[in-house]
């Protein structure tokens, strides 16, 4: 005999129950989490679980598959992508977030979605496109709050609370050894960092531990990995040396910053009444010394930078040829047939948005080859079909 749906739930939901009695004093509970609609019934999933599917299964989730890392304009199957970087993430943030007894599938809702908001070619997309948003719209472009727009505007997920702060708040570029979370419980709040985030005193904590986790786990996801893809690419030598206060701390290859960063958090962190998420000094300042060692030599070097003003050019010729696609009504334009027709957007969207804001919501959301055939469609002349007699 077949049980019931809802006998289905109920047993799902004392299941839950049972698991989340073992958690710590600071884990989020599922009861807690908050959406603004709850359009649908529940069923046998948590919500942060729903938020993961509904993440997994969005537009903007799919788009994660041609969208660098850090090594943009490179051409090699083995280095990391976004869509493989998310899934490192929620799997280092899930594993030290089972030995804290924190709620894994809300880590696992913020982990997949958090990189959702990166334009093409990674930061230095990101740099230009925040450049284009400062002088048309007078406000940065953040990837941090691109990545809610798609979620909560653009497509309107009805995610949670809880994830769309983690998401907003995970900052994988900062330099704090530890976090302490910074609860609220209503969309106000969330609004207000919205709205402040990227500006000089906009950096938040997020407001749940696992939040907080993912956000370290961002970093030990990508830190080691960064130096293999510049070694495949030829960008660093194999054998360059690091510091002797990385290795002697760290170890010297990405397996072992994931092991001893994991473990001493792991090892360091709190998750009692009172909440602290956290490196041993030691390890934190071994890992600032690994970061430093990264800038100087990947993301500012020169080989993966020589190319940046052309990628300027792109992004300034893309913009003003699709806003004015935009103001004109052209309806081939891919602002129209990749973005404002799309079946995701959610009729409300266009209604609150200025001209400025869907062109650059609609490249922020191109993948870097779609980036690059829409500007060679602008820049190139059309071939013309036809017979010469």
């Amino acid at each position: 005999m077949t049980a019931h749906p809802d006998e289905e739930i109920r047993v799902a939901a004392w299941y839950d129950e049972e698991r989340e009695a073992l958690f710590s004093p600071s884990a989020t509970r599922s009861y807690t989490a908050k959406r603004r609609h709850n359009r649908k019934p529940p069923d046998s999933r948590t919500p942060f679980t729903r938020d993961a599917d509904r993440i997994l299964h969005s537009p903007a989730y799919t788009r994660y598959i041609d969208k660098t890392q850090v090594f943009y304009l490179v051409e090699n199957d083995h280095i990391t992508h976004r869509v493989l970087h998310v899934q490192f993430v929620s799997k280092i943030a899930r594993t030290i977030g089972r030995y804290l007894r924190l709620n894994e599938d809300l880590i696992e809702a913020i982990a997949l979605g958090h990189d959702i908001g990166h334009a093409p070619y990674g930061h230095t997309g990101e740099e230009f496109l925040s450049k284009i948003s400062k002088r048309q719209r007078g406000i940065p472009f953040s990837h941090n709050v691109q990545s809610v727009r798609f979620l909560d505007t653009i497509e309107d997920q009805d995610l949670t609370l809880q994830v769309l702060d983690g998401i907003l708040c995970h900052n994988g570029e900062s330099t704090e050894s530890e976090l302490t979370p910074a609860p609220y419980d209503d969309f106000s709040e969330y609004e207000r960092r919205l709205e402040t985030i990227g500006e000089e005193d906009g950096d938040f904590s997020p407001m749940t531990a696992e939040g907080c986790v993912v956000r370290f786990a961002d970093t030990i996801a990508y830190i080691g990995r960064d130096i293999d893809d510049a070694q495949a690419t030829g960008l660093l030598p194999v054998n360059l040396p690091l510091s002797p206060s990385v290795c002697e701390v760290l170890g010297d290859d990405t397996r072992s910053f994931i092991d001893t960063l994991s473990l001493d958090l792991m090892r360091s962190s709190k998750c009692n009444e009172e909440c602290r998420i956290a490196y041993s000094d030691e390890v934190g300042a071994a890992l600032h010394d690994l970061k430093k060692y990264n800038y100087e030599n990947i993301y500012n070097n020169p080989l993966l930078t020589s190319e940046r003003g052309k990628v300027e050019e792109m992004y300034e010729t893309v913009f003003s040829a699709l806003l004015e696609d935009l103001e004109t009504e052209k309806k081939d334009s891919p602002v129209y047939t990749m973005f404002l027709d799309a079946s995701w957007v959610v009729p409300a969207y266009r209604a609150g948005a200025t001209d400025e804001d869907i062109v650059i919501d609609c490249i922020a959301g191109m993948t870097d080859r779609t980036f690059e055939k829409t500007f060679r469609n602008i820049v190139l002349p059309r071939k013309v079909k036809g017979r010469f007699s």
